[in-house]
């Protein structure tokens, strides 16, 4: 058998591997530039190489003017940001492969969750985020999430902005205990309202509240280049948020929805736009609701288009669903254990979705050493390439965490700190009907003049209320006929949003 040998630009990932176990340098596993936007998969069993394959991947994207995204779950993505280091395994591995190796680091941007550990913080309104990836963040069944869906358009139509979380809150006791604002275009009962409104305060206490505000990230600074055309990895440091794996999973997942709505199509690119890493996969798929799952599968089948590629990063393809999968033009399958009858049925699944080749993969994916992988792209006219045993390059940046003052010094100097650094917190659906219910609570507390009596004194107001007793008290069922015969002259409009139920923003 032979490498991969394409006539255009191309990624190396390594070189093929004999039936003697020995690597031959002459033969290049390589991946077409150009078809790094029809998907791919880097899947394998824990600590068998799937991070630095990655960081090797990314870091050559990156030199061919490629910007990248990727989610650092454990840390140990941050070395991309400084060379690597030289040793003697290093050096062993370069020569075998026959890859010139010199350390060198890449320009990195380094966000975080809201400010939720270090990193310039990406935050989303509660609007642009949307109903149904909010309602897989607080594991709302269908029917809450239907309902959740209604109160964001009920907001849409009544000029009520949601920005962050007591915006939402704020709506949400507004319509249960002003249910005729609901007249014509559905209802929301009390239990359902109730099950919404503790979810949201378990999400509250968690820190999430950071995350959900302005200013809102701009999806098209993650397409920066540096000045001499090199791609700039943004990597997205998660260890504070890793025990809340459906809040970054789903981040992730708005991050490629606002990327579909806001690029503009390109059609098929001599290169990738951008191209986004989801590692921890798995965590996006599990136990998530039908609507969920068509809206995954659609963002990946249409987002190819607008110049972006996405590498799912998880343990097995059976953690990716089939009509996903059946998209991902790349597959970089490293080792597998088979342990348990478990282990065994899945790597029975995962030899299935392999092309047919001459090698027993059922042996060999138990066999291969860390840093080796079952390989097969797409050519450049492409057509799947036959399975190959590649023992992968080593990447030249650094395969250990970054020193914490690298880290510190590059969020520092960065230029999108001064645009997101600072929250802002402008007026809101939450001020705008702590504010009505101030004038009518005032209207209402208001006594007759009488005949010939003394006036008010000018001046004289009552109490502001309390910004926690705004959204105890209901407000007046006159306005709330006017909002309803609003609402349902929209009836029959599309609840939708976009793929994702998110709002497109004006910029």
């Amino acid at each position: 058998m032979k490498g991969y040998d394409f006539e255009g630009p191309a990624l190396e990932l390594g070189a093929l591997v004999r039936e003697e176990g020995t690597p031959d340098p002459a033969e290049r596993i390589r991946v077409p530039l150009r078809m790094m936007n029809r998907h791919g998969l880097v899947a394998g069993a824990t600590g068998t190489g799937k991070t630095k394959t990655l960081q090797l991947m990314a870091e050559q994207l990156a030199a061919r003017g490629v910007p990248v995204f990727l989610a650092d779950v454990k840390g140990d993505l941050s070395g991309l940001a400084s060379p690597g280091t030289p040793s003697e395994k290093v050096t062993r591995r370069a020569a075998a492969v026959g890859q010139d190796w010199v350390p060198e680091g890449c320009a990195t941007e380094f966000f975080s969750l809201g400010g939720m550990g270090e990193g310039i913080p990406l935050r989303a309104t509660v609007s642009a985020f949307g109903p149904t990836l909010l309602s897989r963040v607080l594991e709302l069944n269908e029917t809450q999430e239907s309902s959740l869906g209604l109160i964001f358009y009920f907001a849409d139509t009544h000029g009520l902005p949601l920005l962050d979380l007591k915006d939402l809150i704020a709506v949400i006791r507004y319509l249960t205990e002003s249910p005729q604002a609901l007249s014509g275009i559905g209802g929301l009962s009390a239990a359902t309202a109730g099950v919404i409104l503790r979810a949201l305060v378990n999400f509250q206490a968690q820190g999430a509240e950071a995350f959900f505000g302005e200013p809102e990230f701009d999806v098209r600074d993650l397409l920066r280049t540096t000045p001499d055309g090199r791609g700039v990895i943004s990597v997205l440091e998660l260890p504070a948020v890793q025990d809340r794996p459906q809040l970054f999973s789903t981040f992730l997942m708005w991050l490629l929805a606002d990327l579909f709505e806001t690029l503009p199509e390109v059609g098929d690119p001599d290169k990738p736009s951008l191209v986004f890493f989801f590692d921890e996969a798995h965590l996006l798929f599990r136990d998530a609701s039908k609507a969920f799952l068509r809206s995954v599968t659609q963002t990946v089948r249409l987002i190819r288009s607008k110049g972006v590629g996405i590498f799912f990063v998880t343990q097995t393809p059976k953690d990716v669903p089939a009509d996903v999968l059946a998209q991902l033009g790349a597959r970089v399958q490293h080792a597998l254990r088979a342990f348990t009858p478990q282990d065994a049925k899945a790597l029975k699944a995962t030899v299935s979705t392999f092309p047919a080749s001459s090698y027993d993969l059922e042996r060999l994916l138990t066999e291969l050493g860390i840093g080796e992988a079952v390989v097969t792209v797409l050519s450049e006219t492409g057509v799947p390439t036959p399975v190959a045993w590649t023992r992968l390059r080593a990447p030249r940046s650094l395969m250990a965490p970054s020193a914490p003052e690298v880290i510190r010094r590059i969020i520092a100097a960065s230029p999108l700190r001064g645009k997101y650094g600072t929250a802002v917190d402008r007026q809101s659906a939450y001020e705008i009907l702590a504010a009505r219910l101030a004038r009518q609570q005032e209207q209402a507390e208001e006594p007759a003049a009488p005949a010939g009596g003394p006036e008010r004194k000018p001046g004289k107001r009552p109490a502001e209320p309390s910004r926690q007793s705004v959204l105890d008290e209901m407000l007046s069922s006159k306005e709330l006929r006017s909002l309803a015969r609003t609402a349902a002259s929209a009836l029959g409009r599309e609840i939708t949003r976009s793929i994702f139920g998110t709002a497109r923003r004006r910029r």
